[in-house]
């Protein structure tokens, strides 16, 4: 039975669980996927345990049912809802005058002890953003370099403690311990943004169903995170009180008619009207133009930007992003690239969809499926950054199969050696052994000549 990782997003709207396995060949391979929707779960927390539990369990049974593999680690998201961040830095001398994994693992280590980590929260993330050298500044890798000195300075990722039980108690029902959590817009970053626009310097804004996220990225470090409780849920909730129509039907104009993009002009081919049935008498239904529908979808996102806005440009750091990144569902609405860039005084703006992983069972190239991709990621990459994740260990580095082969083939090498080495020494022993056999035999034939000239001479 092979071995393998459960990841689990546990979104506002949906949960998705993905059972997946590293070939070795930095290859993920998906062994099953299960979703349910969400509930007991409002802006990213988990405000009924009962219910949570049920739709993770079911999500979770889902995904276990097309797969016999035995789960030797979890991995779920967390939202920033409850998140704080802490810069801490820390040192370490290096007697030996090699920096191996093990001096990270403690200079990070370090830095952790440092910090001043309010009572009521756990570390979930310790992010390097630069390591020194002795007098060498800013080093993003400094594995096998030479030194006496080794500092960190690091970004901690702190959650608070009742909403990590608070999800751990939940999976107990699906009798799941969780390995590691992972903060959820970093999980969005992994999947949507290479290291190279991570390197120059990037903002990632996750659009959900109640909350949107903002994490900035320089070096491919996390150097900033914040959240607003607002989402495409607020879009859903506005047009259900001014078209008077039932949340469902109101979410379901929502996905089919918005878009941030006036139309100039009209076809006779396109819609101008929608049926959609009367709040508190669902039976009967009434048509409402669109017309109505794009101000009402513009006002609302036009503000969650602006309130984005106003994150990054509190946070200090706005001088250091260079392109806007977006993902999460709300970004799949048309024309939201364009009024971004405006309301980030024309920053470049992407939307990005996660890194497609093929297999048969779902279709990565969702937005909305950015955090469960990034999990995996995080969890199976071959090459991971220098981090402690939530249980304080460095991230260690999974080895391909031609690595595996290679260090195998060393040891056969090494025990061949060995073993002709052995029988060297066994050949010359024996050798020796033959050497004092024939003295001693030479040595009786003498004794043997010199009684048989006595004999005759008596």
């Amino acid at each position: 039975m092979s071995k393998s990782i459960l990841a689990i997003d546990i979104g506002t709207t949906s949960v998705v669980c993905v059972i997946a396995q590293n070939d070795l060949n930095n290859k993920i391979n998906i062994l099953g996927v299960g979703t349910n929707t969400s509930d007991g779960i409002k802006n990213g927390a988990i405000v009924d345990i009962d219910k949570a539990s049920f739709c993770i369990k079911s999500a979770v049974d889902a995904s276990k049912s097309s797969s016999n593999t035995e789960i030797v680690s979890s991995v779920v998201s967390i939202s920033g809802i409850h998140t704080r961040s802490i810069r801490s830095s820390g040192f370490i001398n290096i007697p030996s005058g090699l920096i191996t994994k093990k001096e990270i693992n403690q200079v990070l280590t370090m830095a952790l002890y440092d910090a001043s980590i309010i009572p009521d929260y756990d570390v979930i993330h310790v992010i390097p953003l630069y390591f020194k050298v002795d007098d060498n500044d800013t080093i993003d890798n400094p594995l096998n370099m030479n030194g006496t000195r080794l500092e960190v300075y690091a970004n901690i990722i702190t959650a608070k403690k009742t909403s990590l039980n608070n999800i751990q108690s939940a999976l107990k029902r699906s009798n799941i311990e969780i390995d590691n959590f992972v903060l959820s817009s970093y999980a969005s970053t992994i999947s949507t943004v290479d290291d190279e626009l991570r390197k120059l310097g990037i903002a990632v804004i996750d659009l959900g169903g109640s909350t949107s996220e903002l994490a900035l990225f320089k070096n491919k470090s996390l150097t900033y995170n914040t959240i607003i409780p607002i989402g495409s849920e607020s879009i859903t909730k506005d047009l259900s009180i001014m078209l008077h129509t039932p949340f469902s039907a109101a979410d379901e104009v929502k996905k089919t008619y918005s878009t941030l993009i006036k139309k100039t002009s009209i076809d006779e081919n396109t819609i101008t009207k929608v049926k959609v049935p009367i709040l508190g008498n669902e039976n009967e239904s009434k048509e409402v133009s669109l017309d109505l529908i794009q101000p009402m979808v513009h006002a609302r996102v036009e503000e969650i930007l602006c309130l984005l806005y106003d994150k990054l440009e509190q946070s200090g750091l706005d001088d250091t992003v260079k392109t806007i990144v977006l993902t999460g569902g709300m970004s799949k609405i048309p024309g939201i690239d364009l009024l971004t860039k405006k309301v980030f005084n024309d920053l470049p703006v992407k939307i990005s969809n996660p890194k497609n992983i093929k297999n048969g069972y779902i279709n990565f190239e969702d937005s909305s499926l950015s955090a469960i991709v990034g999990l995996l990621i995080y969890s199976l990459e071959k090459n991971p950054f220098f981090e402690l994740n939530s249980r304080k260990q460095l991230r260690e580095q999974i080895q391909t199969q031609e690595e595996v082969k290679e260090v195998q083939k060393d040891k056969i090498t090494s025990i061949a050696q060995d073993t002709s080495h052995d029988d060297t020494q066994i050949g010359s022993l024996e050798s020796l052994k033959n050497i004092q056999s024939e003295k001693k035999k030479e040595k009786e034939s003498f004794f043997s000549k010199a009684w048989k000239k006595i004999g005759e001479l008596l």
